[in-house]
């Protein structure tokens, strides 16, 4: 009885707003930093990818993380400022700003309490992204949301939290260039057809009618699959730490997750000479790719295919039907 008397997802209906206001407010005070984008779309296996590179973030200097006077890790999700809090989303989580964005309104969902990003995602953080996914869809408006869990994902903090972009503002720069507006949401374009990308991705159909106890059972059977897919003779557990490292993703319509075997790959030059790895987050479930610094930049320009090697290696094989 307890299970079914949760309260519900409190999100202010007016949360896109809220979002840009936070983030235009936060920037101006300097209190988050943007970083501008150069994008080309690449077409890897014929499917348009973003490609986005920001000279000023290949600029800025590698800081040490902050420790705790105990010597434990510094935590800013733990007791976020008020200049990065958007709004608490009762029960369970807060909406805070990405203190370093290369997609403007970029906005992070947050556990109150201290969970581990390496744990199975529990029912209240997909209710708790579904309704911030459905204010954006009140307004008119699409988010994709992602997470990142274990070493090879892309992960960063270890407190839990999904990741929130809203896609028109991903589309930023896009109508500049050739095939820009082919791109879309990678997610919601495997849903329901056959996967073309040189890894494996487990994909879903939701809808705003499912109940929240089965928004979390499709995530779980995307997760059991990823799992049995990497470690077939292990009982895959649903809660807990995840046994797997692996992206997931998700939109109004869709869900997708993508098992991960290395968080990205080094290319190189025609030379054979090495010109840098490229790492992946969950942004590649949206058909985006960030390279840190020039020489990535030019390479995969000059060589697209370079692209498609560098999906090869970050997961397992698609399964051939």
């Amino acid at each position: 009885m307890g299970e079914m008397m949760r309260p519900v997802v409190l999100v202010p209906p007016n949360l896109p707003s809220l979002v840009k206001a936070a983030f235009n407010k936060a920037r101006v005070n300097g209190d988050l930093t943007y970083y501008p984008t150069h994008v080309v779309i690449l077409k890897p296996c014929s499917i348009p990818f973003q490609l986005r590179f920001s000279p000023a973030l290949a600029l800025k200097p590698k800081v040490p993380r902050p420790n705790q006077p105990n010597g434990t890790r510094f935590n800013p999700f733990e007791s976020p400022s008020p200049a990065m809090l958007v709004a608490d989303l009762p029960p369970s989580h807060r909406l805070v700003l990405n203190k370093f964005a290369v997609v403007p309104e970029h906005s992070i969902l947050i556990t109150t309490e201290v969970k581990a990003q390496t744990h199975i995602l529990e029912k209240d953080d997909i209710a708790a992204t579904f309704a911030c996914i459905r204010a954006y869809c009140a307004d008119g408006q699409e988010l994709f949301a992602f997470f990142n869990s274990g070493p090879h994902s892309g992960a960063s903090q270890p407190h839990r939290h999904l990741q929130l972009l809203p896609v028109e503002r991903m589309r930023d720069g896009l109508e500049e260039v050739d095939w820009g507006v082919e791109w879309s949401v990678l997610a919601d374009r495997l849903n329901g057809s056959e996967n073309l990308l040189p890894f494996n991705v487990f994909t879903a159909s939701i809808h705003p009618k499912m109940t929240a106890e089965e928004r979390h059972s499709t995530y779980l059977e995307l997760y059991k699959r990823a799992a049995k897919a990497i470690l077939p003779h292990e009982e895959v557990r649903t809660e807990g730490e995840a046994r797997i490292s692996y992206n997931f993703a998700m939109t109004s319509r869709s869900m997708a997750l993508c098992p991960r075997m290395a968080e990205g790959t080094m290319i190189k030059s025609r030379a054979g000479e090495d010109i840098g790895v490229v790492s992946l987050n969950g942004t590649v479930l949206a058909g985006t790719a960030l390279v840190k610094n020039q020489a990535e930049w030019d390479a995969l320009r000059e060589a697209p295919d370079m692209l498609l090697s560098v999906l090869e290696g970050i997961g397992l094989p698609p399964i051939i039907n």
